[in-house]
């Protein structure tokens, strides 16, 4: 997974927060441990002003619960930690008990490849809340930055309009986890290959590269560089032609193509990595053209995402392919999805039913969902989605449910939609069941399919880059109702507390 592509697996328990670990010690002590409690990721705002996100992640969820062990070289670290007011921050009964640790929650998640919309569930965890609140930190790690490069490259891949794209940003990655993250999200997203060797043989992924400037700048001559890479790499031939000037880069790449024709061979292709893009590769397409060589592709790269790519095919520029580096590997213009973890139901033993809980913040958008969470979405006659319901799952149980059948914008009460009638299918689907996988991981190529499949069905209103339709995410009539009742009990009891005239 990639938490542990530069690390040991039985790292991933320390892959966490210090308040993680000083909660956990609060709630043993405190003989509250083996509590239940349900807590759901989600994400509150649009990346990338995209009405949508690509979930990614999920096949790595099972893998952290399954390899979250404290290790005696943990214990020995944490022992050694000192509160600051003095003393060791952590008892040796509790460490103690963490060497035994051993978690057995339950975790329902979206289908990796999926459409996913802001306050709905991506995630559902639910255990005793101590091993819920141990999970935290490093689920938000795997889903949060995985799903945000998954849609930033849906987008580039978009702009490409079915020309392939190379994600080749390793070198300008957070880090080697980072960089291998950003291989396999964006393979799942529908790049076509990677530059990044060990996420190719770790993911499976197609790989991509030939050379850079430094080989050209190596040689005597351009010429002479380009002739010896076309015989080193007669099968990989795409030659870089900007080191020094393209026109006359394309003059000697077609110099080699022909030299290459006369023994049985084909230049692959050639790469323009500066200057104007749209204006040079329609030179050199006209100059390979008017030499007989209308197989040669072109491919540029150089700071490219979605909107250059949409301008360079705006402008006509017969690009074949594609090579995106910088900001898709580091979600240039949003670098977070801002992805939480909130508590949403609690109960003191599994005999008892479940409480809804939800947080009041003082910026409205920031309160909770409340509920045992899941999320129905909705389809027309096509198959293409029209609005995501979420409902608790203890209070709605079954298709008849009259219940069912209305739903609330999660953000405008005002905006009520029927959905009776319309097909639907749920959305979060188990993942571990008492801390094991329930299923083998499903293989990257089943969530790319999947991803393919959903952008293909959503309706091009939602995903056009400028001013996209909101998509309607709403609450079942029930749950908005616990919602509003929840607030108003909680807003009442703040305003006991605290006169308005001293706010």
């Amino acid at each position: 997974m990639a938490l542990t592509d530069a690390t040991r697996p039985t790292d991933i328990a320390m892959l966490t927060d210090l308040y993680e670990l000083t909660m956990a010690q609060g709630l043993w002590e405190n003989d509250k441990q083996d509590e239940q409690a349900c807590f759901t990721a989600f994400y509150r705002d649009h990346p990338f002003g995209s009405e949508y996100a690509v979930m990614c992640g999920t096949a790595e969820l099972a893998e952290l619960v399954e390899n979250m062990r404290f290790t005696d070289e943990d214990i020995a670290y944490l022992a050694g930690l000192s509160a600051p007011a003095g003393g060791s921050l952590f008892s040796p009964a509790f460490l103690d008990y963490l060497r035994q640790f051993r978690p057995h929650v339950d975790i329902d998640a979206v289908p990796e490849g999926e459409l996913v919309f802001p306050r709905e569930p991506m995630v559902r965890v639910t255990g005793s809340i101590l091993e819920c609140q141990l999970l935290e930190t490093a689920l938000l790690n795997i889903i949060g930055f995985q799903t945000l490069v998954a849609t930033k490259t849906a987008r580039v891949v978009a702009a490409a309009k079915g020309r392939p794209v190379a994600e080749f940003g390793l070198r300008r990655a957070q880090g080697p986890d980072g960089g291998m993250a950003v291989a396999r999200a964006s393979y799942v997203a529908g790049c076509a290959s990677t530059s990044n060797v060990l996420a190719g043989r770790k993911y499976g992924i197609p790989v991509s590269g030939t050379h850079a400037h430094s080989w050209v700048m190596s040689f005597d001559s351009e010429l002479e560089a380009f002739r010896a890479f076309a015989s080193s790499s007669p099968k990989n031939c795409t030659l870089l032609i900007d080191t020094y000037d393209v026109r006359e880069g394309v003059e000697n790449a077609i110099t080699v193509a022909k030299e290459m024709e006369a023994r049985g061979e084909r230049l692959a292709g050639i790469r323009i990595d500066s200057g104007d893009l749209a204006k040079l590769s329609t030179y050199v397409r006209g100059r390979f053209d008017e030499e007989g060589l209308d197989y040669v592709k072109i491919v540029v790269s150089n700071d490219l995402d979605e909107y250059t790519i949409q301008s360079l095919l705006n402008q006509g520029a017969p690009v074949d392919s594609f090579g995106v580096g910088t900001k898709l590997a580091t979600c240039f213009d949003q670098p977070a999805l801002g992805c939480v973890y909130k508590l949403a139901a609690h109960r003191s033993s599994a005999e008892e039913p479940w409480t809804p809980v939800l947080k009041l913040s003082e910026q409205p958008y920031k309160r909770t969902i409340p509920g045992i969470q899941q999320v129905r979405r909705y389809v027309d006659e096509t198959g293409s989605p029209v609005c995501d319901m979420i409902y608790d799952e203890a209070y709605l149980q079954g298709e008849g449910d009259e219940r069912g059948t209305t739903l609330v914008a999660v953000n405008d009460a005002a905006l009520v939609a029927s959905v009776a009638g319309l097909s639907f299918h749920e959305l979060l689907v188990p993942v571990v069941r008492d801390g094991s996988a329930v299923a083998p991981r499903e293989s990257i190529e089943d969530a790319r399919q999947r991803c393919t499949a959903a952008l293909g069905s959503l309706d091009p209103v939602y995903k056009r880059f400028l001013y996209p339709q909101s998509y309607m995410v709403g609450m079942e009539t029930g749950l908005a109702r616990v919602r509003d009742e929840l607030v108003r009990e909680r807003m009442a009891t703040s305003s006991a507390a605290i006169p308005w005239n001293r706010i």
